[in-house]
């Protein structure tokens, strides 16, 4: 079971990556955003609430696997953060760039209040809160940019 909780954690694998882990960690969300696109609307958004508390439960369980606070191999957080990043954003690759560098940079600055979520909360849910705000940031910038284009 621990075997399972990890490959889901890292993103099956993408996590243990030396370099930029969470940039790498991301990438996964893209295939699963092709999948939930061919969803109803209803059936999207439960199926990115079930992705989210998919999330929140394997970060927490991997932080005890290898008993350390949010360790950095963990990235299911930055698949759902990044999922919501690409809420209603158009399936092309000009729109889902911007979409990736607007989380990305989100998610390293870490402006108000993620910085403090991502300091104060702890366990699974303080792991994945901080990448589902810097998602709500970056999905609200790129349909503003795509609004104004």
């Amino acid at each position: 079971m621990d075997k399972l909780i990890m490959l889901l954690a890292t993103g099956f694998g993408l996590g243990r990556l030396p370099k930029a882990p969470g940039t790498w960690g991301t990438l996964p969300a893209f295939p699963i955003q092709l999948l939930l696109l061919t969803l109803a609307p209803l059936t999207y958004a439960l199926a990115l609430v079930a992705i989210f508390i998919l999330a929140v439960v394997v970060a927490g369980m991997a932080e005890k696997i290898l008993d350390r606070p949010d360790p950095g191999m963990v990235v299911i957080d930055e698949i759902i953060g990044m999922l919501i990043a690409l809420i209603a954003v158009p399936a092309t690759p000009l729109a889902w760039l911007g979409a990736f560098l607007l989380f990305r940079f989100f998610d390293i600055l870490k402006p108000w209040p993620i910085r403090l979520i991502d300091r104060r909360c702890h366990g699974g849910l303080g792991i994945v809160l901080d990448d589902v705000l810097a998602g709500v940031y970056a999905l609200a910038c790129i349909h503003l940019l795509l609004h104004l284009l």
